[in-house]
């Protein structure tokens, strides 16, 4: 493990921001873990989520989110979408600032204007830590597409996500060099502990949190 990078990002982004539902909060306390969608649902297919789907899980549930829409000539050469979603699906994925995470809570928004949507804000030296060896880096939204896709210089693969102890090495163009080119931090398989990562939750007013919570609750709409 190279504590020098852990600092490095830690310094910078001291919080790690995970979108999900408050439907999924009582499966996330029981289990104390942020599971994949690939663990949540391990016969899943790499077809595109065109909706909200409810899962069992560790006996209760949980709702993954819908894929948003990626255009064909974002792939990268011999990647199908099929192939691409499904390396997306093994993993947690963060946002290391709340302006990211609020960009992504506001296109859910859009789509489902019901829907009851929560951020979790976990400690990130903390969970780099406890994780290193299953951590990825991406200098881009992974799962999206930009708004104009013939502007852009990279494509979409899986070697866009750059592994964790190789964060300053790396000469590729398309993986993050600094830690403000960090857009996205993916966890591979889950992350366990929560609750001991956990920094705060931003609900809207009226969710009902667990008694242990209650001190880390903040509104989402000061995310």
């Amino acid at each position: 493990m190279n504590q020098a990078i852990i600092e490095k990002i830690a310094r910078l982004r001291p919080l790690l921001y995970h979108f999900t539902r408050v439907a999924n909060l009582e499966s996330i306390i029981r289990t104390n873990r942020l599971m994949s969608a690939k663990a949540l649902d391990p016969l899943a297919p790499g077809e595109r989520r065109t909706h909200p789907v409810e899962v069992g899980w560790s006996g209760g549930a949980a709702i993954l989110n819908s894929h948003l829409r990626i255009a064909d000539s974002m792939m990268a050469d011999g990647i199908s979408q099929e192939e691409f979603r499904s390396w997306l699906n093994r993993h947690v994925f963060f946002w290391p600032t709340a302006r990211d995470c609020r960009q992504m809570l506001e296109v859910y928004r859009r789509r489902e204007p019901n829907g009851r949507f929560c951020v979790l804000a976990l400690d990130t030296r903390s969970l780099l830590s406890a994780h290193y060896a299953a951590v990825r880096l991406t200098k881009y939204d992974s799962g999206s597409s930009p708004r104009f896709p013939h502007r852009c210089s990279y494509r979409k693969s899986p070697e866009m996500f750059l592994p964790l102890d190789r964060f300053g090495s790396s000469i590729r163009t398309d993986t993050p060099a600094s830690v403000p080119e960090i857009k996205e931090v993916l966890v591979d398989g889950g992350v366990t502990g929560v609750a001991q990562l956990l920094r705060t939750v931003h609900v809207q007013a009226g969710e009902k949190l667990p008694s242990g919570w209650s001190h880390m609750r903040r509104p989402l709409e000061e995310l």
